[in-house]
This record gives C-alpha cells, structure tokens and sequence, in this order.
C-alpha cells in the first residue's frame, strides 16, 4: 500500500479521481492511505478501465494483498471502496477471462473470489462501498461484503447470473437475502433485475442514495463524510462493535447477548477507555490511541 500524498485530492470538496505522484495508472487497485483530516481512512480503487472494472484473476489477487494488510494494520479506521473508473462500480467477473479457462480453472477462481470477498467482508474495522456506477454480478457482491453501500442515483446494481445458467458464487446468494429480506432477494435473483439507486435504497440494499455530480464521483464523497463520523470514536470499541455485530446477526437473541457481553468485556480494560472518559470529565475531545 502506497501512503501520503493525497490530502488535498482527498478534500470533499474536489475528490477527483487523482491521488497524487504515487499513482501509476497501469494499476488495476489503487490503495490511498488518506492523510490530515481523513487520516485513518484507506481508498481502495478499482482501476481496469478497459474491462469495465471486471475482476480477473490479477485483480482478485491485488484484492486479497491489500485486504490481508490492512486487517493488521491499527493504524485503519475507515475502509472506502470505489472505482477510479468512471460510470463503472464493478461489472462482476472478467467473463472475456473465464472464457479461456479450463472448467476446473473456473472452480478455482470463483472459491478464490469468494475467499478474497469474505476476507473484505471480515475487515475489523468499518467498511463502506460508494457504488458510482454500475456493480453488476460480482461487483454487487463485492459491495454486499462491505458494512455501508452508498449509492448514486443513477447506478445501476443486479445480481444478474442466472441469465448465464449460473448463480451468484461469491456470496451473494447468502448476504442478499440477509440484507433485504429473503423473499425480495429471491425475486431479484430469480428475475436477474437490475435496479437504480433510488430502488436499491427503497428496499434496503444500500443505506444512502445521492444525486450524481459532474465529477461522477457523489457516492463517493458520501462515502468520505460518512467515514470521517467514524474517525473520532474509539478505535478498539469500533473493531469489537463490529465482531459482535456480525457474530450474533448469526445466532439466537440469548447466544448473542453473550457474545454482546463477552466483546464488552474487552473494551473495560483498554486504554482508550480510560481516556474516552477523562476526555469527558474533561469536556474535551478524546485522543485514542487504539490500544
């Protein structure tokens, strides 16, 4: 991952699409470690042009370096996922790709994907996918493995494998349902229907919706503000919010009040707690550490 740099490009009021010397424009992943008032958040921007963002085996495996480095690194607060590509999100698997492999090549990739995607999805700390264009197949499932999707308008989002004879094979058949209900993701899969920002945000698929800017880039700075809310809280109680969210979405009310407790419990000894409230006794913002 590549640092500094990119404050000002980073700057809500002109996003942009450049980061600064750094960036090569032959990288398929982009990585941004944000700096001044963004500090603690890291950009990751897909950046095949030319393949509509398509997720071939190179870009699958850049995805599965970087997530394997942030997941270690405390210095994270905030994950963004976007694309440096215009009017595109991610349109599924590279299918130009796929179609020179060998059947068992296919098997390979699509448990590779799907590896990659639940590693985005096991992050520790918040992740937010700003969906500025078209994420279809893959590339919604991609967004679906991320806490928070924000989306423009105009973006166009559909789990559309079945009009290939296939079916979602990286997660999505498992995280549509639990996001809008089993019922309307069975029908969407069924029908391979592709909705629009607006539709995607009435039936719970993203939890922001905005009105695209000249720049293409509205999720985008949705995406960085809502992130920058994340930046001042303990660091330590966001990671173990997230666990315990997460684990008891997938048990019992009883079992979950007890992984409830049991995460609780290790924020009681940390340091960032004990500064959290002498910052409040102090009237005063809290300067965690992480720790």
């Amino acid at each position: 991952p590549l640092r500094g740099g990119v404050a000002a490009a980073a700057a809500l009021p002109s996003a942009g699409r450049s980061y600064g010397s750094q960036a090569k424009e032959e990288e398929e992943l982009r990585v941004r470690y944000l700096d001044d008032e963004h500090k603690g958040i890291v950009v990751l921007g897909l950046n095949r042009s030319h393949a509509k963002n398509a997720l071939s085996k190179n870009l699958v495996k850049m995805m599965s370096k970087a997530v394997d480095a942030l997941k270690s690194d405390k210095k994270v607060r905030t994950v963004v996922f976007r694309s440096e590509v215009p009017g595109i999100f991610c349109a599924g698997a590279d299918l130009k790709e796929r179609a020179k492999m060998h059947s068992s090549e296919v098997s390979s990739f699509v448990s590779r994907a799907r590896a990659t995607i639940n590693e985005l999805a096991n992050l520790p700390v918040p992740t937010i996918a700003a969906i500025d264009g078209t994420a279809l197949g893959g590339g919604l499932e991609l967004a679906l493995a991320c806490d928070i999707r924000v989306a423009a308008s105009s973006a166009k989002m559909g789990l559309v494998e079945t009009k290939l004879a296939i079916i979602p094979g990286a997660g999505g058949t498992q995280r549509l349902p639990r996001t809008i209900g089993v019922s309307l993701a069975k029908e969407l899969i069924f029908s391979a229907r592709i909705v629009d920002g607006e539709e995607a945000k009435s039936i719970g698929l993203i939890s922001h919706v905005v009105e695209q800017n000249e720049a293409g880039d509205a999720a985008y700075r949705r995406a960085l503000a809502l992130a920058r809310e994340f930046l001042p809280q303990g660091p330590v109680a966001m990671r173990v919010a997230k666990l315990a969210i997460n684990q008891g979405m997938e048990v019992d009310l009883v079992t979950g009040l007890a992984i409830e407790e049991a995460c609780y419990a290790q924020t009681i000894p940390t340091k960032d707690r004990i500064e959290g409230l002498l910052a409040f006794k102090e009237k005063r913002p809290p300067r965690y550490k992480g720790e």
